[in-house]
């Protein structure tokens, strides 16, 4: 029977009470499994400003979320992840083929990501343009000067 720490969230069905964020880690060794394993699809910071898929969200926006902090907590039971990412000791819920080369994460190396993540500046949502919602239209940008 598994006690009641962050890997037991992947087998709560909404996640809704995740265990608290100790982030007692080393900021060293989160780093390098951020760096080695995070950074194939998630922006990380500057060294990879323009590296990802880019419809993955970078961590500095998801450290920007409400929840940003309990979705680094919960990544590995997170879709995509499951298909890739094996926990010693939590069953896969996924079967799904593996896109990406697999790895495993204990529990000590998530204390480590978190530790690392908590040294990322939040991405200040309020500032993010959104489409149709931010700045000029399309309409405007083309006539350009004609706005003054």
């Amino acid at each position: 029977m598994l006690k009641p720490t962050l890997f037991a969230i992947a087998l709560t069905v909404g996640m809704t009470a995740p265990a608290p964020v100790k982030a007692g880690g080393n900021l060293k060794k989160g780093e390098d499994l951020a760096i080695t394993y995070c950074a194939r699809c998630h922006v990380i910071g500057d060294f990879n400003k323009f590296g990802g898929i880019g419809s993955t969200p970078s961590f500095p926006l998801i450290r920007g979320l409400d929840d940003g902090m309990e979705r680094f907590q919960t990544f590995y039971a997170r879709r995509p992840h499951p298909a890739f990412i094996t926990v010693p000791n939590v069953p896969k819920w996924s079967k799904a083929p593996a896109y990406a080369a697999e790895f495993t994460v204990t529990e000590e190396a998530i204390e480590d990501l978190l530790t690392y993540v908590k040294t990322i500046e939040k991405l200040d949502l309020s500032r993010v343009p959104v489409v149709r919602g931010f700045g000029p239209t399309s309409k405007q940008r083309l006539q350009g000067s004609r706005l003054k």
